[in-house]
């Protein structure tokens, strides 16, 4: 009778989802394999099993934090007034320190980070970054077409190019959060935003 194998003793998705707060709090390069066989109270045998090295493991991270943003982000647009939902979506890096105010608390976009910290000599993750970018400018593009066709959005531009713009917006306030942003003037400029984009 053929052996089956031991079944792992941890769940492996429960595993990845603590592994993506550890690296999204302190980065790629900051944490260390025995980082996340602590955090993770596995042995490293078990963790090299279920997902092969540490890139592979935080490109697994970095996937599994965009498609719960993806999610968040269809569900946040699907339907009612298109421009506050998009304003709730600018100003959520804006208030970062909210949610990093713990010690150890998540820091910035992961796709951002990500960029900022892989992308230039990995073509794995360039990929990811790129497939990410591109599906946040169809799914808010597709909304702001509907607000063009409800009167709500100005078409002083494509629905594309105003996407691209709040990607590159969302994209900026991540980044700078990471260095200590002022939220006040940061959701001003929102709000700035947003009204240009007012029909």
């Amino acid at each position: 009778m053929a052996r089956t194998g031991r079944p792992r003793a941890f769940d492996k998705d429960q595993a990845l989802e603590r592994a993506l707060l550890l690296f999204w709090s302190r980065g790629y390069g900051a944490t260390s394999v025995q980082d996340l066989v602590d955090a993770l109270a596995l042995e490293r045998g078990s963790l090299y099993g279920a997902f092969g090295d540490k890139r592979n493991f935080y490109l697994a991270a970095v996937q599994l934090y965009w498609d719960t943003y993806e999610h968040r982000l269809v569900e946040a647009l699907a339907s009612g007034p298109v421009l506050p939902a998009l304003r709730e979506v600018l100003a959520t890096p804006a208030r970062t320190e909210e949610y990093a105010a713990e010690a150890g608390g998540p820091q910035g976009c992961m796709i951002g980070n990500t960029t900022a910290e892989l992308v230039p000599q990995d073509a794995e993750a360039r990929e990811l970054v790129a497939r990410s970018h591109a599906r946040f400018t169809r799914i808010v593009a597709d909304a702001l077409r509907r607000g063009q066709a409800e009167g709500e959005v100005t078409r002083s531009a494509t629905p594309e190019a105003q996407a691209q713009l709040l990607l590159f917006t969302v994209q900026g306030l991540s980044l700078v959060s990471r260095a200590g942003l002022d939220t006040a003037a940061a959701l001003a400029a929102v709000d700035a935003l947003i009204d240009a984009l007012r029909a």
